[in-house]
């Protein structure tokens, strides 16, 4: 969720409350929903979507960066708990896709993602087969870290053009 696309000081704090719920309450209790039964079948993949906006602050989307970035922690602290015993979390840094969240950002105007054209964004199937690959032992190495798509070298291992 991006909303709300505000200014700090601007910002709805109910809109940013949801965020936060979405965002970061959302992936905190789908994680623990699904450990139980992959702790139980002796282990298990926790992907979970994280962003650019998590390292890189971006005017007007305080809400949206600084719950990425705490989805980057999470990930970060799932695996350092949880590898030992099976689990595989790791997260997935998209950069821009092709959804109808450009278009909201576009509308806003703010910062230089709203001005980027609809063919510079990838196309959600990407997104897809990325995911895909990191529930294989090729991904391994990037366990408790976060894979870019803007990276050539993790497009090519995950069988995406890197053009």
């Amino acid at each position: 969720m991006i909303a709300p696309i505000a200014t700090l000081g601007k910002s709805d704090p109910e809109e940013w409350g949801r965020a936060v719920d979405i965002n970061l309450k959302g992936v905190y209790n789908a994680a623990r929903a699904a450990l139980p039964g992959m702790l139980a079948k002796g282990g298990g993949t926790i992907l979970n979507l994280s962003s650019g906006a998590a390292t890189s602050p971006l005017e007007g989307w305080s809400a949206y960066c600084a719950t990425k970035a705490a989805v980057l922690m999470l990930t970060r602290c799932l695996d350092r708990e949880y590898r030992g015993r099976g689990i595989r979390a790791v997260g997935l840094s998209p950069g821009t896709v092709a959804t109808d969240m450009q278009r909201t950002i576009k509308a806003s105007g703010i910062n230089p993602v709203s001005q980027l054209d609809w063919e510079a964004h990838i196309p959600p199937d990407w997104v897809a087969r990325a995911l895909a690959w990191m529930c294989t032992a090729e991904a391994d190495a990037h366990l408790g870290g976060d894979v870019s798509l803007r990276s050539p070298e993790i497009r090519a291992a995950a069988g995406l053009p890197t053009g």
